[in-house]
């Protein structure tokens, strides 16, 4: 049975299907061909936006809060399973489905939304890599936050060698992630049996209203829009046949690469957490919610050199691989909604100076402090704009019409709208104590 896709316009064309899966490879083959993308999207659930709240659980309330990074991880992987899903099945990204089964001012706000989202997220890596700097290097805060308009310029040079290069590099920077942090827990020596006691969620997150605030945080701020148009969109990659059973195995590989890669996410999040439950947590320092402090006690409290640079590299390596996903994202969204293509250096430079303005101006005058709280405001904006992806998302991938044979089971359909629902839930009740 040949599906043919409703879509005339490829995503992301200039590498769409350039990478070629073997017809008739092994197992491990067609997955080493369908691997990427989801490291990519991986690191939407690392980035330095993560890292505040992630720090606040553990020195606050020890390892209770893991089984929430462990819960929003599973919806992560859930959604981010439709996103992919999407893309395979229907040929169209998810801006190009929101086009074409939305009026235009509909779109259009979507786009809106969408695009503020994007900013927000990318104003997060600006202030995670100018703080980076500013504790690796001592360099200001304004300096740093300049600097980061250089990497539009590295980017542009690693686009034009082929989608590979950029897996290549997003891959190597998580993997330098990841040793820091192993190397992080190793030193920390944090208690094993309170880990794995807490995988489950205790009642005390709900009874607790300051444990309770810091959960909804740790959940809403977790899934991030760009990533479910980024994964439906760079799914399509991969040069796999458009058949019904071509496209059944898209899935199913391009599923294990999303859900191991989002596995890596939630190693990298809970060792954030369990090193300020560990180091913070248990010396007192429980209102350690900084990353400027966090730096500054770790080499102290735990009586070695590198814990603080080894932190500091994990936070540089976070920022500048979200700067990657965030640019095509970017690039995805505007093509996909309003079928234009800007030039890449010129969509990142557009993209890139709406997030250093105003960083730049809270870092002139508010300094640390004030780009702390500039970046717990990007990730409310973020908030905000996630129930504009995952609703429409969730009904594409459940209408028949659209997704033919691979249209959402029942159990999925249900499953899917009870995530919609939390996470629509959680991110008003974000909302309305962040303004009220």
């Amino acid at each position: 049975m040949k599906i043919e896709s409703n879509n005339t316009n490829h995503s992301l064309p200039e590498v769409y299907a350039s990478i070629n899966v073997p017809k008739s490879g092994s197992f491990w083959q067609k997955l080493w061909a369908f691997t990427g993308p989801g490291l990519m999207i991986a690191v939407g659930y690392m980035d330095p936006g993560n890292w505040a709240t992630d720090i606040a659980g553990g020195a606050k309330f020890g390892y209770t809060l893991i089984s929430v990074i462990l819960i929003s991880n599973l919806f992560a992987m859930l959604l981010q399973h439709l996103s992919l899903k999407l893309g395979i099945a229907s040929g169209q990204d998810l801006a190009q489905a929101c086009k074409s089964s939305y009026s235009k001012p509909v779109s259009f706000i979507l786009w809106i939304l969408c695009e503020i989202a994007i900013a927000a997220c990318d104003l997060a890596e600006v202030i995670g890599s100018a703080i980076a700097l500013n504790l690796l290097f001592g360099l200001p805060l304004t300096v740093g936050v300049i600097i980061t308009i250089l990497d539009v310029f590295v980017l542009l040079y690693f686009q034009g060698r082929g989608f590979r290069t950029l897996e290549s590099i997003v891959a190597a920077l998580i993997f330098m992630i990841f040793c820091c942090f192993t190397y992080e827990i190793i030193i920390s020596q944090p208690s094993i049996y309170q880990i794995f006691s807490n995988i489950l969620p205790k009642p005390e997150i709900i009874t607790n209203p300051g444990m309770l605030y810091v959960a909804i945080g740790i959940l809403g701020a977790t899934v991030m829009p760009h990533n479910l148009y980024l994964h439906s969109s760079i799914v399509q990659t991969r040069n796999f046949e458009k058949t019904s059973e071509g496209k059944r195995s898209a899935i199913f590989f391009a599923t294990i690469d999303s859900t191991l890669s989002l596995s890596l996410a939630f190693f990298i999040n809970a060792a954030i957490l369990i090193l300020a439950a560990a180091t913070f947590h248990n010396s007192g320092n429980q209102n350690v919610a900084d990353i400027h402090d966090a730096y500054h006690l770790l080499d102290p409290i735990l009586g070695v050199k590198f814990a603080g640079i080894f932190f500091a590299v994990a936070l540089l390596a976070s920022g500048q691989n979200s700067t990657l996903t965030g640019t095509l994202a970017g690039q995805i969204v505007m093509e996909g909604f309003l079928n234009i293509r800007l030039k890449p250096w010129l969509r990142r430079l557009i993209t890139r100076l709406v997030a250093v303005i105003p960083a730049l101006i809270i870092s002139i005058f508010y300094g640390e402090k004030g780009t702390g709280e500039l970046l717990i405001l990007s990730q409310v904006i973020l908030s905000f704009q996630l129930s504009f992806a995952v609703i429409p998302l969730v009904m594409f991938t459940s209408d028949k019409l659209k997704m033919g044979e691979f249209a959402n089971s029942k159990f999925l359909k249900i499953s899917s709208w009870i995530v919609a629902v939390i996470i629509m839930s959680l991110n008003i009740y974000l909302l309305w104590n962040t303004f009220f």
